[in-house]
């Protein structure tokens, strides 16, 4: 019976086994309550089947979209079995399938169902968007390339970061920048682009350091690799230089994870003393406890040698004074690769203006626009990448 519908839909979501983990979002717990309202009053019914509406606005107003999300980003038994290229156990398969059906069919729900439930006109309710679609097909989609598409967390976005919790977490509004954005520094990134590339493919890959002078686009030019690796299965994960001692921890949560995961370290440098020193040495070095085999750290600093020195350093009263100061200026040396991003000349950063001048549409006679660009420069102190950028948004 029509009256019996939702309450039917309810017992078969609540047997779901597989897709358990997808119950406790709020579009569900909150479809519960609406359906456990039956027998209540009007205004509770009402009330309950409006919350309800608020979340799924919360979520873009779409509810096959939003279970359709849900499904794709649940960390189960059978997704991960896919990824490892396991065979899934043969019930566990048939309950995937049938509890997919069930959510396909609460994804197709109408205003139109909650009316007729309620007993009221469907034009009293809050209505949503939705639509009918087969997500067992669409699943099976997603098992074929598990490798590629992730699982849980890491299904959803690129880029994220250690919490204060010492949790990975998503970053909301990730960078978007791709590697089309670049002026110059070619021959740069072609070598980082080179070294993903044999990461990805599963050739020896090495960690990497970009260090030059800043405003020259090493940080940009990672973000722009983990969005260009995106559909190979590359996510990229950043971690303060202060989080340097859960390292370890980061790398046992991704141990084993088909994915492929570029640690990414930026603005890196040490005083001399400091204890995260240790744990980055560690992770260059191989060491079991803090490396994974599926993934590479990519650092970004400003410094050729990493480790900030003075003058005092290296008169220090250490018996074994020279061994010390080898080992921090020896940092940078256990990365398997570096590339400089050295300060742009006159000519190029002349050319980067030019170009970025031409992609945002201003209209000014070159000789006039070189002149006025390099007095930007002298304000400013030096001529960088990011100075060209800022001249011309000036402009704008």
């Amino acid at each position: 019976m029509q009256g019996n519908k939702l309450q039917t839909l309810h017992f078969h979501i609540c047997s779901s086994a597989v897709f358990r983990g997808v119950l406790t979002s709020p579009v569900f717990t909150l479809f519960g309550g609406y359906c456990l309202s039956a027998g209540k009053s009007a205004w509770e019914r009402m009330n309950a089947y409006a919350e309800w509406v608020a979340e799924l606005y919360r979520l873009g107003g779409d509810l096959t979209e939003i279970t359709k999300k849900l499904l794709l980003s649940d960390e189960n038994v059978y997704i991960k079995a896919a990824a490892h290229r396991e065979k899934a156990n043969e019930k566990v398969a048939k309950a995937a399938a049938r509890e997919l059906a069930i959510f396909a069919e609460f994804a197709a729900l109408t205003p139109q169902d909650f009316a007729l439930d309620m007993g009221v006109e469907v034009t009293e309710l809050p209505a949503f968007d939705c639509k009918k679609e087969d997500f067992g097909a669409l699943y099976q989609e997603r098992l074929q390339k598990a490798d590629k598409y992730g699982y849980g967390i890491f299904s959803a976005g690129g880029m994220f970061r250690l919490s204060d919790h010492n949790e990975i977490e998503p970053i909301v509004s990730a960078d978007k920048i791709g590697m089309g954005h670049f002026i110059g520094y070619e021959t740069e990134r072609a070598k980082v682009v080179a070294n993903t590339r044999a990461f990805v493919e599963g050739r020896p890959a090495a960690n990497t350091l970009l260090c030059g002078d800043a405003g020259t686009g090493k940080s940009s030019t990672v973000k722009a690799i983990a969005n260009e690796f995106f559909t190979e299965g590359v996510r990229l994960i950043e971690l303060r230089k202060d989080q340097l001692r859960y390292l370890p921890s980061v790398m046992a949560k991704i141990s084993g994870n088909p994915l492929k995961f570029i640690i990414f370290i930026d603005d890196l440098s040490f005083n001399q003393n400091n204890d995260d020193f240790s744990m980055l040495k560690a992770a260059l070095e191989g060491s079991a406890s803090a490396t994974a085999d599926n993934a590479v750290i990519y650092a970004t600093s400003n410094r050729r040698h990493i480790v900030k020195e003075s003058f005092g350093d290296r008169d220090g009263d250490d018996v074994h004074r020279n061994d010390t100061l080898q080992e921090t200026l020896s940092l940078s040396e256990r990365f398997g690769l570096t590339v400089l991003f050295s300060k742009p000349d006159k000519k190029l950063y002349l050319t980067i203006v030019r170009e970025l001048a031409k992609r945002y549409g201003v209209v000014m006679d070159e000789k006039e626009l070189d002149i006025q660009a390099e007095a930007f420069a002298l304000r400013k102190g030096s001529r960088s990448a990011r100075a060209a950028e800022q001249f011309v948004d000036s402009l704008l």
